[in-house]
């Protein structure tokens, strides 16, 4: 278990009842031995054969078996540590991965055995579907289960209409474009997030809110972001939702656009500028450095498109900041405190999401399976 700490002060009955913060990632390998066991773990129960997983595996195979998300978990455990001690709160954070080291259920047993008994989680995933929400909630479940310790674990909410999130990535686009303007450049922007089965994005949300939230979501967030790009530059840039990391059977229906295709798209459509924003992620991972470092970068090269990747937004001090003001929001409801979730306007028709799913959020689209820090 990796931990920071910060000084003791006064302030930290900020985040009471919690003895801790639990810093949750998907998590990832870090040599090309770790690789295959690392992604049959991902898909374990899907029935995917291991020649499938063979050609993914290529894909850190390329940069030497070692996904950077483990690094920007450490970067982002770090500069949680340093925010709370900024505000003078003194609390341990942890760290525990889904799928790599450190595994969730080795943090929360180390955690245990230090006197721990009541965790606030922080979940490196913004949106809402089951792959991006539930699922977390259902392996924090199998991670307690596992380490057998009697820890109590809740979590913040997700945090897409957070005003942190939508105000960092559009900082991030503005400073990107800013100079494209300056030289007589006007991109299309593309902002991008991992593709989810069809079905789980139809179902993603509370059974009672028409489903499609995961997208609406998105669409929400891009909008806001081009909008606030206007406001501060003066001009109207075109943009749009594209999605990247399909998988799964060849039959089932993805979102889609795919990244690649749009571009090839907007090529034949006389586009010479694209700048691709990563707003579906929080720190690079591969489904970042393979999919628009390399491959949409060389669908680019390849039609002349010349391509501006924004950063993702998880080493941003203003998120940082705002994980840390979601840690206090779910602390003073943990209390019992009336609290009023701030949502980044453009988001207001889909936020805020509760810290305690409904019953029926996000249902697993195999079969029901434990989750912690929902109603079922």
């Amino acid at each position: 278990m990796t931990t920071q700490t910060t000084p003791r002060t006064d302030r930290t009955a900020l985040v009471a009842p919690y003895d801790a913060v639990l810093l949750l990632s998907f998590g990832g390998p870090e040599t090309t031995d770790e690789v295959m066991p690392f992604l049959r773990r991902v898909v374990a129960g899907r029935g995917v054969p291991d020649e499938r997983l063979e050609a993914v595996a290529e894909h850190y195979y390329a940069v030497g078996g070692r996904s950077p998300i483990n690094d920007e978990n450490r970067r982002l455990l770090a500069d949680l540590s340093a925010e709370l001690a900024a505000r003078g709160i003194e609390v341990p954070v942890i760290w525990g991965n889904r799928n790599a080291e450190p595994y969730a259920a080795q943090a929360l047993r180390e955690a245990a055995e230090r006197g721990i008994h009541r965790v606030v989680a922080v979940v490196t995933s913004a949106y809402s579907s089951y792959s991006s929400c539930r699922q977390y909630r259902e392996d924090l479940a199998a991670a307690v289960a596992e380490a057998g310790v009697d820890v109590v674990v809740d979590k913040i909410r997700p945090f897409a209409d957070h005003p942190s999130f939508g105000a960092t990535n559009a900082d991030l686009l503005v400073a990107a474009v800013e100079p494209l303007l300056s030289a007589g450049r006007r991109p299309h922007v593309l902002f991008v997030t991992h593709s989810i089965p069809v079905t789980m994005n139809e179902t993603s949300g509370p059974p009672d809110a028409g489903g499609r939230l995961y997208e609406r979501q998105h669409e929400a967030i891009g909008a806001g972001i081009l909008a606030e790009v206007d406001r501060r530059l003066g001009i109207r840039l075109p943009g749009e939702l594209v999605y990247c990391s399909r998988s799964g059977a060849p039959h089932q229906p993805w979102l889609e656009p795919d990244v690649n295709d749009r571009i090839e798209e907007l090529a034949a459509a006389g586009v010479t500028d694209v700048v691709l924003q990563p707003v579906g992620f929080v720190s690079d991972h591969m489904e970042v450095v393979h999919d628009l470092d390399v491959e949409a970068a060389a669908t680019c090269e390849r039609l002349g498109v010349r391509m501006v990747r924004i950063p993702t937004v998880g080493r941003a001090p203003s998120f940082v900041a705002g994980l840390v003001d979601l840690l206090l929001e779910r602390a003073a409801q943990a209390r019992g405190e009336q609290t009023v979730p701030p949502v980044w306007s453009p988001m207001t028709q889909v936020g805020p999401r509760p810290s305690t799913c409904p019953a029926g959020c996000c249902p697993n689209p195999r079969a029901p399976r434990p989750a912690l820090c929902g109603r079922d």
